[in-house]
């Protein structure tokens, strides 16, 4: 695992604590991206049916030759896909097109509470989980109300919630009610897109560590106890990405960055999305 850290999950599942997603990765460009992303190190991969571009993924999965236990694959089921009967259906699909016996984690990918079919959505994950056919199952985008409607209608606690987080999105509150129902917390945007990168405090934490901006980021990720899952079709910055091991951040460094909180999205409202 190329030395990269893995957070036990509640159910025993190791995840890695930093990943590779490939979400606007075009399909056609799939495959070699993840080539890529492998050859680089990591070994924990995130798509979603919504992607379009899982059968990119399992093409390069087979292609590298890499043991199945050595890796950890993420894929998410569609918005259209919702519904105890469809999402079976979606979740064969699925398997299909990334050519695999078993996902490593399973999540719904949006709560879409206008369409209300979360909790017969989550009662299939149970029984896919059930039957084996996944180690692992959680959500994506979800909220506390989502979440405890969960906890009060089915049997088992998601084992991850995918959300938007960076420093200035840092979503205290949510990591605290995973921490407190024993969740893990995955960040997806993690650089903010981009946006964060270029704070005048970051950029002198940056030089300070002599790490770019985006390496410390990540390393900010780590430290708060995220997992992480950084894009790039680059494969020198893949490396780079990579490359956040081998130093650690001050508690006060850390306070910082989280202090650039704004509040701000650079995705949707999961109260709100209806795609």
């Amino acid at each position: 695992m190329s030395g990269i850290p893995r957070l036990k999950l509640n159910n025993g599942v190791a995840i890695p604590q930093l990943g590779f997603g490939v979400f606007q990765v075009p399909p056609e460009q799939t495959e070699k991206t993840v080539t890529s992303a492998l050859e680089a190190g990591y070994r924990s991969i995130d798509t979603a049916a919504g992607y379009r571009n899982e059968a990119g993924v399992g093409a390069a999965v087979a292609r590298s030759g890499l043991p199945r236990g050595e890796l950890f694959i993420t894929t998410k089921l569609a918005n259209g896909d919702q519904g105890y009967d469809q999402t079976l259906r979606a979740f064969d699909d699925s398997m299909g097109k990334l050519g695999l016996d078993f996902v490593d984690l399973y999540l719904i990918h949006w709560p879409r509470p206008d369409r209300d079919e979360y909790v017969a959505t989550w009662k299939a994950f149970e029984k896919i989980h059930a039957d084996g056919r996944v180690r692992a199952i959680g959500v994506s985008n979800f909220q506390p109300v989502h979440l405890r409607r969960l906890f009060d209608e089915t049997d088992v606690v998601p084992a991850v919630n995918q959300i938007e987080l960076h420093p200035q999105f840092i979503q205290a509150e949510l990591r605290e009610f995973h921490r407190e129902h024993g969740i893990a917390t995955e960040a997806w945007s993690p650089l903010a897109q981009g946006a964060v990168l270029g704070v005048p405090l970051l950029t002198g934490i940056s030089q300070k560590y002599g790490k770019t901006p985006a390496q410390v980021v990540l390393r900010w990720h780590l430290q708060l106890g995220n997992v992480v899952i950084p894009k790039s079709a680059t494969p020198s910055r893949m490396r780079e990405n990579l490359d956040v091991l081998d130093f650690e951040l001050a508690d006060d460094d850390v306070d910082a960055l989280s202090s650039l909180n704004t509040d701000t999205r650079t995705g949707p409202d999961p109260d709100t999305f209806t795609m």
